[in-house]
């Protein structure tokens, strides 16, 4: 049988521009190859915290680095607490444990699958030093709750270029926010990350810790305290900073394919576009999170739907399992996470980056794989 969708999916990053070109090519000819020799780093660092609002940014070599060194500048040290949500990925554990901490994981609301304030609050204890919520799939978290607890809140942002919740930027609404620049991110240099803060203390921390125990005003061999070599090179810098001024109309296109899906599976019982928190002025979908309904499609199981999407040409994604089935996290039982590992699946960014018609493929396909799941329903 020929499959619903023939042709492949966008190339995910898009093909490199004249503007990225010039810049690698400077920076290779230059032999300044590293952020302390070059200008390439910190004049990214600048345009990127300016584009959300903040007063400083610190580039990283990664993302998970990234909210490390947040968590070491704003003072979390080993024994301390970090709450983090039980869906998301293990990099938001694992820079816990990086700090020497230990992640404390709380389940997240059904509605959303984005960190639960309430199943957080319940965990806050006396070596809480701080909260991690992440704004999954590109929509920003309820970070006004967290912050009325007077701990500090690391913005987990790795997914969320350009989102806004009640019109402020992703990574202005904690005390640092951190972003990722791996491949499949919506800014992209293959690796790479940032955090950016209004608070110039927590930025004179982060640039130390990032760059070996140095000070700004001091000298090279000079480290006041120790700290670690976590610097963003130059070639890396040269390809994000033109994707900067191309962003708001990937979000754009994004968006408008995310409205055409969610229009097409409303013909699907059982497969639904899962929305972002309430307070949310930019969703960026970075992914489109389908919560599926075994019932409605003959018992059968989420691995099933892949397989069966799959071979109709539309590889949708199995998404994240719960971190509360991970042995490095504490925390009590985080059921609605646990159920979201057996019932959400994902469209994935460069699926959204398709066409209309695209979009009702999607929704085509999954109605066949319902008919034919109905016929034969499922039984152990």
């Amino acid at each position: 049988m020929t499959p619903v969708r023939t042709e492949g999916w966008p190339q995910w990053p898009p093909p490199a521009g004249e503007e990225q070109r010039e810049r690698l090519l400077r920076v290779l000819e230059s032999g300044e190859w590293g952020a302390t020799a070059g200008s390439e780093t910190e004049s990214f660092a600048v345009a990127f915290a300016e584009s959300v609002g903040a007063s400083y940014g610190v580039c990283t070599v990664n993302g998970t680095v990234a909210l490390f060194l947040a968590l070491r500048a704003l003072g979390v040290r080993p024994e301390d607490e970090v709450i983090v949500p039980a869906y998301t990925f293990v990099a938001s554990a694992t820079a816990v444990v990086l700090a020497g901490a230990r992640p404390v994981v709380a389940d997240v609301l059904p509605e959303t699958l984005h960190l639960d304030p309430a199943a957080a609050r319940r965990l806050v204890g006396p070596r809480t030093r701080a909260v991690m919520p992440v704004h999954l799939a590109g929509a920003p978290a309820d970070t006004e709750a967290l912050r009325s607890w007077g701990i500090p809140v690391v913005e987990d942002a790795a997914q969320a270029h350009g989102a806004r919740r009640h019109g402020r930027a992703a990574g202005s609404l904690g005390n640092a926010g951190c972003f990722s620049f791996q491949s499949s991110k919506a800014m992209t240099a293959g690796e790479g990350g940032i955090v950016v803060t209004d608070d110039r203390r927590t930025y004179e921390r982060l640039w130390s810790l990032h760059n070996v125990g140095r000070r700004r005003d001091g000298g090279w061999y000079h480290h006041p305290e120790l700290g670690w070599n976590l610097r963003m090179t130059e070639f890396q810098a040269a390809v994000l900073h033109p994707q900067l001024s191309m962003l708001d109309q990937q979000l754009a296109h994004r968006a408008a394919r995310a409205a055409t899906l969610e229009a097409a599976l409303e013909e699907v019982e059982g497969l639904d576009l899962i929305g972002p928190p309430a307070g949310t002025t930019r969703h960026t979908w970075h992914l489109a999170m389908l919560r599926y309904d075994p019932a409605a499609f003959g018992g059968h199981p989420k691995a099933a739907l892949l397989e069966a999407m799959t071979a109709q040409g539309i590889p949708l994604d199995a998404g994240y399992r719960s971190l509360s089935r991970e042995r490095c996290t504490g925390g009590g039982p985080c059921p609605v996470a646990d159920a979201a590992e057996d019932t959400v699946v994902w469209v994935r960014q460069p699926m959204l980056m398709a066409d209309d018609a695209a979009m009702a493929d999607i929704a085509r396909a999954a109605l066949l794989v319902q008919q034919a799941f109905r016929q034969r329903p499922f039984s152990r």
